[in-house]
Formats: structure tokens, sequence, C-alpha cells
């Protein structure tokens, strides 16, 4: 079916182009230019696909005619689009987790074994723990800060338990008390981070599901997530040291 485009703007005095449209179903902009087709400056491009085009525009065309919306437009993603996100990423993926609960985590079997014997057991095959085993034995880094209450809940017990278990395909995995982290003023939200450059937050629902995966790609919003990244890396501890703490206080 044929896009439904409506002109946006051009700053050309002669033949229209370079120019600026908006597609009307999907809200994407298409923008009309000079292609870019020298195999040395497609080289130079960041995350430039096989199947994609690249086009020289005239920087005023985008500050005169492109979307100036005042509030950002959320850019919501299906759960496979989230899934890749873990297979593609170059060298960092970074979770902050703070919530109470999950209710993925209270539905899975591994979740009630550890309610009945104190012990989670562990499927080194699921598809999750291949895939960051593969990312780890690369290079690349992938790790968590999870926020803790005191006394834990159920499924943060859960998850310190089962905190081994990430880390034996190459996880970093630590932990703050909720106390420190709202002390140190830490966002309370549920988000991934890859590669300081591309955020993905997690909507849940007041039962604790998942909504839906909203991605931020906006500079100075995902700054702002990487500062609560660098500060809450700072201040937790790995977690069987906090296992230790844990254990202290029961």
């Amino acid at each position: 079916m044929a896009r439904q485009l409506r002109f946006t703007g051009t700053d050309s005095k002669v033949d229209g182009c370079p120019a600026l449209h908006a597609d009307e179903g999907t809200g994407e902009i298409i923008v009309q230019g000079t292609p870019v087709t020298d195999p040395e400056d497609l080289d130079q491009l960041q995350h430039f696909g096989p199947n994609e085009a690249a086009v020289a525009v005239p920087r005023e065309l985008l500050v005169n005619w492109g979307p100036k919306e005042m509030e950002r437009v959320p850019e919501l993603v299906d759960r496979g689009t989230f899934r890749r996100l873990f297979e593609n990423f170059k060298h960092t993926a970074w979770r902050l987790e703070t919530r109470r609960g999950y209710a993925s985590d209270r539905q899975d079997p591994d979740f009630q074994a550890f309610l009945a014997t104190g012990s989670s057991p562990c499927d080194p095959n699921e598809p999750w723990f291949v895939n960051i085993r593969a990312r780890t034995n690369a290079g690349k880094t992938v790790s968590r800060v999870r926020i803790t209450d005191n006394p834990p809940t159920k499924e943060q017990l859960f998850l310190l338990d089962y905190a081994r278990h990430n880390a034996s395909v190459g996880e970093d995995i630590r932990y703050m008390w909720r106390e420190d982290a709202d002390r140190g003023a830490l966002p309370a939200e549920d988000f991934w981070i890859f590669d300081s450059r591309l955020v993905a937050l997690l909507h849940f629902d007041d039962e604790d599901n998942l909504l839906n995966i909203e991605l931020v790609t906006e500079p100075a919003e995902v700054v702002r997530y990487a500062v609560a990244r660098d500060a809450a890396m700072y201040d937790a501890l790995p977690f069987d040291q906090f296992a230790a703490q844990v254990c202290a206080t029961e």
C-alpha cells in the first residue's frame, strides 16, 4: 500500500530539492536530498544497514521544517524488537531494576521451586543464557543493579538467589538497598541502556505485568539515564556481598 505523504517544506529556491515529507499513516519523516554514494563516505556512517540509503541535506532544512513537538512522542516497540537489542548491541547492556516484584517471576516454575526449597533451579540452555554467554564471551558487558527493600520481598530474595545463574554466563549483578537508592536520587524506573546511546524503558501495570517497551534516543534523556547508571554502579555491591548482608539481617 502506498504511503500517504504530506509535503512539509523545502529550503530550495529553484527545483524543490531538498525537501521533507511526513507520512500521515506512520508519522515517519521522508527526507529528500542528494544521495550519498561514495563508498568511503558510507563507510563512515554508524549503524548503516544494507537496505538503507543516505542523503545529504542542508542543516537549515531540518531546523526550519523538521518536527518541533514540545513533548517527545513515545516510540513503542514489540517484544521481538526488544529481544533483538540483546543480540545487536556492540559494547554494553545495563539494567536498573526497581520494582518489589515482577509478575513474570511469580509465574516462573523456578520461583515456585525457590519458595519450596530455598534454592532456585536453572536451565543453562535457556535462550537468555545462551545469548548472554555468547555476548560476554565476545568481550561485551552485560550488567544490572537491583534495588531491594529492607526486608526483601520473596520475589527479591528469589532474584538474589538466581543472580548466581546470571553470573555464571558473565553478567555483573549488583545490589543496593532502596533507602540508599532514594538517597542517591536514582530514578524509580526500570530500564535497559545499550551502548550509552539507546534506552529501553519498561512500563509495568500495578500487578507488575510488563505493559510496553519504549525506546528513547534523545541525547539529553539518554545522558540522564547514563548518569543514573554510573551512580548506581558506583554505590552498588556485588550480589554475593549483598547476599551476606541480607543473611546478617535475618
